[in-house]
């Protein structure tokens, strides 16, 4: 039995080793022997810890053996992307110029996961700066999704996705400031949450200044896994206070029970959804998760919302003028070839702002916000793709700003969210042509108990597709 406790999700295995059914030390191994296994056709781990993660497993079990309470998530192996610090680890993100940045302490999601009792077996990998939904860089390669070599697994926690198809332990590391966790759920075929703002705590010491505003207030870091049930687990754990981070909020898990049957708004028109049309495999996959909602209780409504088209230009504008003033010049000088292209490909179809006009852009992102927040006062959760077409194949974002303008069109569920500040959560729903497909839930600020509940739902009816073997 305990050769195969990689496949186990993250809940049997904490309650399996605190109960001493299983030893951490097992189900570490088990988690390691698979990522030596699947890893070489992946490139998805970047830095093995193995020797490091069975010597603390080792201390798990010791620990448990005294009496003492091992935590929610014992024994349990993760991965961290490489993009925040970890105590001996290269914080690289990705760029060559930054691969003797070691961190001396750990970010708050380690800190938070070990506390708990996890145990981090790898790096992941991430594109350079973590700035594209592709993982390919010129420090460690091109990541594969398990389902296919020609198709992207997603960025920027590319590798942290393709991790958890694989088997490559149940939970991991991902942060999200344009979809970088729910579009490598989608493209892999596993749950994947971005918080929402305020929920999770996150800081890097090694970093030589604090992050631009419009960054701080919209990248967040949440969990991949291939259950829904490992990602409450995984978001728990994750939330714990940590004061080196000011916009933690101390806001329950758990809100107030909501009004019965709950409304759920399904979003089909193209207007809202940047004006592009939806793939039929992709307004199939809604369609699916809106009757599956609805047999297990909810009320359905393709209304209009204040739709994600306007949020999402706003998000562009705004981000897309800090990269070019505050980034660039770095971007320029540290960056790998696909990285700029796909920058460029971004930010020169956006206009300049002058300060003027980015300060007035910036206020009026809270009438946006204000829309959204009454719009979920009457429909507690919103139905939506998660991107226009299915999984792109390699190099999508590197063809041209005419090109990568279109890919932002279709990737509009995604990046309207950071602006907004809501929470979401991609969650599979089948294959489609043999590459996964799935859907995107959103749900008020710091209600990510109602997502969880409703991807549920939808989770005990379409199953669990993962993990798989590398194809």
């Amino acid at each position: 039995m305990s050769k195969e406790i990689w496949r186990w999700e993250a809940v049997q295995i904490a309650k399996a080793v605190a109960k001493r059914e299983i030893s951490a030390r097992e189900a570490v191994g088990s988690c390691i022997d698979r990522m030596h296994k699947v890893n070489p056709a992946l490139n998805a781990v970047t830095m093995d810890l193995s020797a490091q993660a069975l010597a603390e497993a080792t201390a798990v079990d010791a620990a448990i053996a005294r009496g003492e309470s091992p935590g929610p998530m014992a024994g349990v192996p993760v991965t961290i992307k490489q993009n925040i610090d970890q105590a001996g680890c290269s914080t690289n993100n990705g760029v060559v110029a930054w691969q003797k940045i070691v961190a001396t302490e750990d970010s708050p999601v380690v800190a938070n996961w070990k506390a708990a009792g996890a145990i981090v077996i790898g790096r992941t990998n991430s594109p350079a700066f973590s700035l594209r939904w592709e993982t390919n860089n010129d420090l460690f390669g091109q990541t594969h999704n398990p389902w296919s070599r020609e198709h992207t697994p997603g960025g920027s926690s590319g590798g942290a996705s393709a991790c958890v198809a694989a088997g490559v332990g149940p939970l991991a590391h991902g942060n999200d400031l344009g979809g970088s966790v729910r579009y490598p759920a989608y493209a892999c075929g596993i749950v994947g949450l971005r918080p929402s703002f305020g929920r999770v705590p996150a800081w890097n010491a090694t970093s030589p200044a604090e992050r631009p505003m419009c960054t701080q207030i919209m990248s967040v870091q949440g969990p991949l896994a291939r259950t829904v049930a490992d990602i409450r687990l995984g978001l728990a754990a994750m939330a714990r206070r940590d004061a080196r981070d000011p916009w933690w909020v101390n806001a329950p898990l758990e809100g107030p029970p909501p009004a019965r049957p709950v409304r759920v708004a399904v979003i089909t028109e193209p207007d809202e959804l940047g004006g592009v049309q939806q793939h039929p495999d992709v307004v199939a996959a809604v369609r699916q998760a809106a009757a599956t909602l609805s047999e297990a209780g909810y009320v359905i409504e393709e209304v209009r919302t204040p739709g994600f088209t306007e949020a999402a230009k706003v998000w562009g504008a705004l981000l897309g003028n800090e990269i070019r003033v505050l980034m660039l010049k770095t971007i320029e000088a540290e960056g790998d070839v696909d990285l700029k292209k796909s920058v460029h490909g971004m930010i020169d179809g956006e206009p300049a702002l002058g300060l003027e006009q980015y300060m007035t852009m910036l206020s009026d992102r809270t009438r946006i916000v204000r829309e959204w927040f009454l719009f979920l006062e009457r429909y507690p959760l919103v139905l939506s793709p998660v991107s226009a077409v299915p999984p792109f194949a390699h190099g999508f974002d590197t063809q041209g700003t005419e090109n990568m303008q279109e890919v932002l069109r279709q990737q509009t569920p995604q990046i309207a969210l950071p602006l907004l500040g809501l929470p979401g959560i991609a969650v599979p729903t089948g294959l489609a042509n043999g590459l996964p497909m799935g859907v995107q839930l959103i749900a008020p600020r710091f209600r990510e108990d109602l997502l969880l509940e409703a991807a549920a739902a939808i989770e005990a009816r379409a199953g669990v597709i993962t993990p798989i073997d590398p194809r």
